[in-house]
């Protein structure tokens, strides 16, 4: 997987002048990866981990010069282009996953606790993020202005990532059509979350599982799961109802590869 790191990240412009390159641009970018992915969380516990990993880290990078101090991989890391690093850095992860096959790719956001600057009248920093469930990791983030901006975020997310044989779930900021169309687009599947924002569709799928419910689903073929959890003193049951009848709902067809609805009950 190292490897494949050091080929994600050969394309990288390196921003120093010739003279000045003591330590190989890949070399600083493996090991702060390898030492972030570690616990890492600042510059001068990276040039640590190199320290204390030097002979391991050999086995990938030269590493000619011993391990850069922390001045030297602020200095080249703060210079780097954003949009760059990204990109290689999105690249590389998807192709992380795909050792796996197809994954589940959560869409969600959270507000940076801290970000807001209320000196300077700026709004707190709120990231779209996409999460591979098996894999673990984020493949890539979004910004932006606050929460409500989610719904044009989430597009430009989604066209960054590689969706096909994906599986994408997004809460009901995200259930809109476009965003349905594009994941279908992009070769993926999505599971989007239902709520009053779409009124007509909550209130077609709601009244189908309250019917279907009072004539314990004679006629409607279905599946069923309930799971039982004890977790901090407590228990949870969940309920789950999935059905690919959808003659009562209305415009179906504007929602490019609907195939089912569900419904979830949480006691």
């Amino acid at each position: 997987m190292t490897a494949d790191l050091i080929e994600h990240f050969s394309l990288l412009e390196d921003p120093r002048i010739e003279r000045n390159k003591a330590h190989a641009l890949i070399d600083i970018i493996v090991l702060t990866v390898c030492a972030v992915a570690s616990g890492a969380d600042g510059w001068e516990s990276i040039e640590q981990f190199g320290k204390e990993k030097l002979d391991w880290l050999r086995r990938y990078i030269p590493l000619v010069n011993g391990v850069p101090s922390h001045d030297c991989i602020a200095y080249v890391l703060s210079r780097i282009s954003p949009n760059e690093f990204r990109e290689c850095f999105m690249s590389w992860t998807q192709r992380v996953t795909e050792q796996t096959g197809g994954e589940v790719i959560a869409i969600d956001g959270k507000t940076a606790k801290g970000s807001r600057d209320r000196k300077n009248n700026r709004n707190p920093l709120h990231m779209v993020s996409a999460w591979a469930c098996s894999n673990r990791l984020v493949l890539g983030q979004q910004a932006t202005d606050e929460k409500s901006n989610e719904i044009t975020a989430i597009p430009k997310l989604l066209a960054l990532l590689e969706l096909k044989g994906c599986i994408v779930t997004i809460d009901a900021m995200g259930c809109q059509r476009a965003i349905a169309k594009q994941i279908i687009d992009q070769k993926g599947d999505y599971v989007l979350g239902l709520k009053g924002n779409q009124d007509t569709l909550h209130e077609a799928v709601e009244d189908f599982f309250t019917t279907a419910q009072t004539h314990q689903f004679a006629g409607v073929a279905h599946d069923y799961v309930e799971e039982l959890d004890k977790d901090h003193g407590r228990f949870e049951r969940r309920r789950y109802w999935i059905t690919e009848d959808l003659r009562t709902l209305p415009d179906t067809g504007d929602w490019k590869g609907l195939r089912s609805i569900g419904m979830v009950e949480r006691e």
